[in-house]
């Protein structure tokens, strides 16, 4: 197998509040992935970082009384400690507001302009009289231009998904003040998006990304792309556009910069780790996105026409996946309707948010509804019914006759082999991200597992001595099926695999699945993981 080297990124989560569960979703995901290619043998590196800029950190923190440094710094620590309550482990986890992504912004504003890509034009933007500033997009509010829908912010729409100018909003009005904005003008920075059509187009179908996510994107070139502005007014929290006062590099820009300066920043703290063996253009190694579907349109579009007209390689894969309900309830910060990974963690264990969330996710951009008595019955069902009562009904078998010690033969060779060979199909939906289809194989085979202990009964035969030996070989293959489950499910639920490793006295490897674990002592069996009430999930209710 040819070694892969590999860096994979998530979506910044925004320096104004808490991480949610449905943040999670992508962290998870990503987590996932990346852990499977490291099981594999890849060289897979994980980053992601903090989104530091923009007007509403710049207010949050004025209205804390702190300055927005000070802010942010507090908000990276808080979101690493709950990516890391969730095993989610970035070899780097950053912040755009930094010396190397100014270095970077600067770097790629000046290749842009020296190109003739970037274009100065006055153009009329929304001001709040009553605030006397100009109004960013997410501080505006109105009714969509395209589909009509309300309540949409002014850079683009959460149900149609397209993107526009904000002063193309129908009844406008000022998220700070609840006032209508007056239009009032402004020099500001254009990118000439449109000259990158032909590449993009060509890019877009080459397979970095799905079918269905394609056929969204096409539609936007028959609209025609329009040049993108890359510039804010003051007062804004973000870094200054060099030769122009009081103008700032608006977020969107700086914000995906922030991919190529964190891993900058982590090749300056590892000697091996050399910065164009991943970001120079024509480069062999792979760059993975990991993005929700409402920020397609930047991630599709205005970041790979950066990266073409700046001389950096683009992504060679982004996968997409959908919004988190709770209840039928779309969990959102900015709207009030969340549940923290911190509470989260106060009430259910990691693994159990894991394994529900790989139930669900696929390549197709399906929004992932978490349903209380769904989520109670599949963990319970699949997870301890399944998979942990496996090892426990042979282990009291093993431990009380054998000392604990697997038998020499496999029972069933034919058993084992078919089991074994679902790895390839497992492989195949892992790569694809159809995390889904993963935990149907795994359930099947788990129902199997059971089966033959089902059928051999070793309770019954535990009471005639001359079949001891039957008795042996049956708890070590039932056993020898559970190390395979969990080596599948390792990826997913590391807690669960870390406490089965400690079991079976092994580490559960990948390429080591097809290998019987025979003639080698188990430590006693210990609750792997505990059943989830009702009581526990009260706490979903309580938003």
């Amino acid at each position: 197998m040819k070694i892969k080297k590999i860096l994979v990124t998530c979506a910044f989560p925004y320096s104004n509040g808490s991480i949610h569960i449905g943040h999670m979703l992508e962290h998870i995901q990503a987590d996932i992935w990346v852990r499977y290619k490291r099981m594999k043998g890849h060289e897979v590196w994980f980053i992601c970082a903090d989104d530091a800029h923009g007007t509403p950190i710049m207010l949050k923190s004025k209205q804390l009384g702190i300055d927005p440094e000070q802010f942010i710094i507090s908000i990276r620590d808080e979101h690493i400690s709950d990516f890391l309550r969730f095993n989610i482990n970035y070899d780097n986890y950053y912040s755009t507001h930094s010396k190397e992504n100014l270095s970077f912004l600067t770097e790629i504003y000046h290749c842009l302009e020296a190109k003739g890509l970037i274009k100065k034009k006055v153009i009329s933007q929304f001001f709040d009289c009553e605030k006397n500033m100009f109004l960013p997009d997410r501080f505006v509010k109105g009714s969509c231009p395209m589909c009509l829908s309300q309540e949409q912010y002014g850079d683009h729409c959460d149900q149609c998904g397209r993107t526009y100018s904000c002063i193309e909003l129908i009844n406008p009005k000022s998220v700070l003040s609840g006032n209508k904005p007056i239009l009032k003008n402004s020099l500001h920075l254009f990118f000439n998006l449109p000259y990158f059509s032909t590449m993009l187009q060509s890019w877009i179908c080459s397979g970095v990304l799905e079918v269905s996510i394609v056929n969204k994107v096409m539609e936007w070139f028959q609209h025609g792309l329009k040049e993108w502005d890359i510039s804010r007014d003051g007062p804004y929290f973000g870094f200054n556009i060099p030769g122009f006062l009081d103008k700032y590099f608006y977020v969107w820009l700086d914000a995906p910069i922030g991919y190529i300066s964190t891993f900058k920043n982590l090749c300056n703290k590892i000697d091996h780790l050399i910065f164009d063996d991943f970001w120079k253009e024509g480069t062999k190694s792979e760059l993975y996105h990991f993005i929700g579907k409402d920020i397609v349109y930047f991630h599709s579009l205005f970041w790979p026409a950066i990266l073409e007209g700046s001389n950096f390689r683009k992504p060679t894969k982004i996968f997409v996946h959908g919004h988190v309900t709770l209840n039928g309830l779309k969990l959102s910060k900015s709207k009030g309707s969340s549940i923290s990974a911190k509470n989260w963690i106060k009430n259910l264990s990691s693994d159990s948010l894991r394994y529900y969330y790989s139930t669900k996710i696929s390549s197709k951009i399906k929004d992932v509804e978490i349903n209380s008595d769904h989520f109670l019955h599949k963990f319970n069902s699949d997870i301890v019914n399944k998979i942990i009562n496996l090892a426990s009904r042979v282990a009291y078998f093993l431990s009380n006759y054998f000392d604990n010690f697997l038998s020499k033969n496999i029972e069933n060779q034919s058993l084992y082999s078919d089991f074994v060979d679902n790895t390839k199909k497992i492989e195949f939906f892992l790569e694809k991200c159809d995390f889904n289809l993963v935990t149907v194989i795994i359930m099947q085979c788990a129902d199997i597992a059971n089966n033959y202990i089902d059928t051999k009964k070793p309770w019954i035969i535990s009471k005639n001595i001359e079949k001891y030996d039957n008795l042996h070989d049956v708890c070590t293959l039932g056993v020898n099926l559970f190390k395979i489950l969990m080596t599948w499910l390792k990826p997913i639920m590391p807690d669960l695999a870390k406490k089965t490793e400690s079991f079976l006295n092994i580490e559960l490897v990948w390429n080591n699945v097809n290998l019987p674990l025979l003639d080698h002592k188990i430590s006693d069996f210990k609750p792997l993981c505990k059943r989830i009430t009702k009581r526990q999930l009260i706490f979903l209710s309580q938003k």
